[in-house]
């Protein structure tokens, strides 16, 4: 490659022109501290202007978009969080190169389980903990568009978990004309991708069209043994009566088995160093022997065939709008989320004399797990938490609209069968189980019931209504938009007991709600030049764990084995606002964004002072404010140029409490800046295009970043780059558009880190108080390179 940039001229001022860029923003991020800034909102859509990493906007409120044009130009095998990485508001990373092994996302300062996450307006946020899983939902081949709002939900968004704002994904539509097209993606650590889509192109007087896709892909781990392998089938179909009138359905199906990349602790990485990974061999069983305890421990690192992500996944989805009457639109959208698997490590050291007796609460009960006659041993299984999710609903909204103004209102239901339980297989001695998803061949208590280390059903069952209407004046010069939504959950929880706690099977009910208005307002300067201002409220139910905190949350009489106190958490809540200004020409799109939000009652596991356990509750406010740029061009003599800047000051509010002994000590966190939240973050992507040949060069830095709520543990900054380019083939016989691709990520094979987690108290010990759980880190995948063909027929 630096021999074809040396001779090539056009390749060599691509080069230039982003290295000189890209040091000046990395020298800006050196000069300062400064906490990192949120993320912003951002929209993936079919055509945009220029690169398709920026798009005009006409919102009265801040909004990013990525369009399909930026997408076809990603990795094939890339995810969600990976298409807006070089967005100033957003942090993210993959675990791997690939992105079949998931990512990480924080968006101004708020992690992924504090923003709402749709495709096709269905929320795909975990039903119980708010978590997404941006490698499981839909082929980046079918995706047309992903936004990001950075402040706040869509007042009609289907959200109960959304303190820091909105991400979605819009799939294409299926294509007018019948085609076939096939692409074979090829690269290092044995990664492959086959995707295969049929159109049937325009049927029924031009009414219906559909499309079917299907693919197939999988990759080594970059470190360690193990392996991701993933089939995907999207279906869509759409019936058009007329622009007013229509139908849209899609079916996404994802089923995937990853092997677990390590994070470590970052002793672990100074001692063991950067490639190291899961055990490669399992430790074996004790030798069994009647009459003598056998004590097997957990395995640390675990074996890597333990450490494992079976998951699967169905996403059914009708989006439909009618025309009632000249001024009077209907919107419904029904759908249908089934999740099944489970994650982590399958291990566990269980006791042949703790398995649990549901008549009386106790863990009293006997199984030979090894089969030597004897109740006395611990003995290693297979085990880990296993969720099946189905989850059906509906959003309905209707539109009125009169004179100046367009009235929308409705009603979003959702009813989430949330089923968790912790089932435990027998181990051969070289680490094999007789099924990954721990179905097949489980032990079971004497009482028949499936050993499980726990055993919950979660029912969520969310309600919104909503009400908005945004008002045209002065020709459209200025528009306002006044909004409420109103979300309310309730969570019926039911704990039938489980091997690790001495309670009798019990149930809660509970429901959160709040109220959160929205305001709105755009003013156009001139046809190019825009003003635009918002301030909206929004909130985060607890997730439904906390009912199953024995122990901390839930506090279990010693004589009765019944639940006699629940500490229960608050709902989050924030206040975000967002002052801006666009220029959009036809040749060049510059946004500036200035935002601030007061954030309460964060949700964390920290010590409580009042029971003096660790425990999930509210643990405080916080500040974050700062500056997001955004600037682009449409192509100038086949140069198109785009870059981001975003500043962030996200700052803790309140001091915590720790426990040393006896003694109850203030962790002096008030102050502190946000954990995962860089303070400076830019992004710089320079391409050239000449006829069918494309070649792009892209740059991001992000600087430190804090791993704890202490501030006591820090990850340097970074900064990596990219390079991606194709050429498209004159058309040959049956082969349509035929195109060649390439990506490198990570060109220069930078070594780098992210803190995988945002709740962490403290990294170090603190004047006698403990780390209660470890800072872990998702370290930087090698540079990797990729080259993908493309046809159609």
């Amino acid at each position: 490659m630096q021999s074809s940039v040396k001779h090539n001229p056009k390749l060599r001022i691509v080069a230039l022109a982003c290295q000189v860029m890209c040091l000046s923003a990395s020298a800006a991020y050196a000069q300062t501290d400064a906490a990192p800034a949120k993320p912003a909102e951002v929209i993936i859509t079919g055509k945009k202007l220029g690169m398709g990493l920026m798009v005009t906007e006409d919102a009265p409120k801040a909004r990013s978009t990525i369009t399909a044009e930026e997408l076809e130009k990603q990795r094939p095998t890339g995810n969600a969080y990976e298409a807006l990485e070089m967005l100033p508001a957003v942090n993210s990373y993959n675990y791997d190169a690939t992105g079949l092994f998931g990512g990480g996302m924080t968006l101004r300062g708020f992690n992924s389980d504090q923003i709402g996450a749709t495709i096709n307006g269905v929320p795909v946020n975990d039903s119980g903990n708010f978590a997404v899983y941006p490698q499981e939902y839909v082929d980046q081949e079918n995706t047309c568009s992903q936004f990001v709002t950075q402040g706040s939900t869509d007042v009609d968004s289907p959200q109960v978990g959304a303190t820091g704002g909105n991400f979605g994904i819009t799939t294409c539509a299926p294509e007018k004309k019948q085609r076939v097209r096939v692409m074979q993606s090829f690269g290092q650590l044995n990664m492959q991708k086959t995707f295969v889509r049929y159109d049937t192109g325009a049927l029924l007087d031009d009414k219906f069209t559909a499309f079917i896709s299907a693919s197939h892909a999988e990759a080594d781990k970059w470190k360690g043994p193990g392996s991701a392998k993933r089939n995907h089938v999207d279906m869509g179909a759409n019936y058009d009566w007329d622009r007013f009138n229509y139908i849209h359905a899609t079916i996404l199906f994802n089923k995937a088995v990853n092997n677990n990349i390590y994070n470590p602790t970052l002793t672990e990485l100074n001692t063991n160093g950067y490639y190291a990974d899961y055990a490669t061999s399992f430790k074996g069983h004790l030798t069994p022997v009647k009459g003598t305890a056998q004590v097997e421990t957990t395995q640390s690192p675990a074996y890597y065939g333990l450490s494992i992500n079976p998951f699967k996944n169905i996403i059914a989805s009708a989006v439909s709008k009618f025309r009632l009457s000249e001024n009077l639109d209907v919107a419904f959208t029904p759908y249908m989320w089934y999740g099944f698997g489970n994650g982590g490590t399958q291990q566990r050291a269980v006791s042949e004399k703790g398995f649990y007796n549901p008549a009386t609460g106790k863990r009293d009960q006997t199984v030979d797990l090894n089969g030597d006659g004897d109740t006395l041993d611990t003995v290693l299984v297979a085990n880990a938490s296993v969720t099946r999710t189905v989850r059906p609903g509906a959003n309905l909204a209707f539109i009125y609209n009169l004179e100046n103004h367009e009235i929308k209102a409705g009603v979003w239901w959702e009813r989430a069968r949330h089923e968790q339980t912790g089932p435990m297989l027998a181990l051969s001695n070289d680490g094999n189980r007789a099924d990954i998803w721990l179905q097949d061949g489980q032990i079971t208590r004497p009482d028949g019931h499936a050993a499980e280390s726990r055993d919950w059903i979660s029912i969520s069952t969310a309600y919104q209504a909503f009400a908005q209407d945004t008002i045209s004046l002065m020709d459209d010069k200025l528009k306002l938009n006044v909004g409420v939504r109103a979300p309310y959950i309730k969570r019926d929880f039911t704990n039938f007991g489980d091997e690790l706690n001495t309670v009798k099977p019990f149930q809660f009910d509970k429901t959160y709600h709040e109220t959160l208005p929205q305001f709105g307002a755009r003013y156009r300067i001139t046809n190019d030049d825009q003003v635009f201002a918002s301030v909206a409220k929004n909130m985060k139910a607890p997730p439904n764990f906390i009912f199953g905190n024995i122990g901390s949350n839930v506090i279990v009489d010693a004589t009765t084995l019944l639940p006699t106190t629940f500490k229960d958490t608050q709902p989050e809540t924030s206040w975000s606002s967002d002052l801006g200004y666009r220029h959009q020409d036809s040749k060049f799109i510059a946004t500036v964004t200035a935002f601030y939000t007061d954030f309460k009652n964060k949700q964390a596991s920290s010590f409580d002072p009042e029971t003096a356990k660790n425990t999930y509750l509210n643990i405080g406010r916080e500040k974050h404010h700062g500056l997001e740029i955004e600037v682009g061009n449409t192509p100038i003599n086949g140069w198109a140029f785009y870059g981001s800047l975003g500043f962030l000051k996200a700052e803790l509010k309140d001091n915590l409490y720790g426990f040393a002994g006896t003694k109850q000590v203030l962790l002096p966190t008030a102050g502190k800046d946000a954990p995962n939240s860089p303070a400076r973050k830019a992004g710089l992507s320079v391409e050239y295009q000449d006829g069918a040949f494309w070649i792009r060069l892209k740059a991001r830095a992000t600087s430190k970043q804090y791993a704890s709520l202490m501030n006591d543990e820090v990850a340097p900054g970074y900064t990596t780059y990219g390079l991606d380019g194709g050429y498209t083939l004159p058309n040959f016989s049956v082969f349509k558009r035929p195109k060649l691709s390439f990506n490198i990520s990570n060109l220069t094979d930078k070594q780098y880190r992210n803190p995988s987690s945002t709740t962490v108290v403290n990294a170090l010990p603190y004047q006698g108080v403990s780390v209660s759980s470890a800072a872990r880190y998702y370290l930087g995948a090698p540079r990797f390179a990729s080259a993908t063909l493309s046809v159609d027929f």
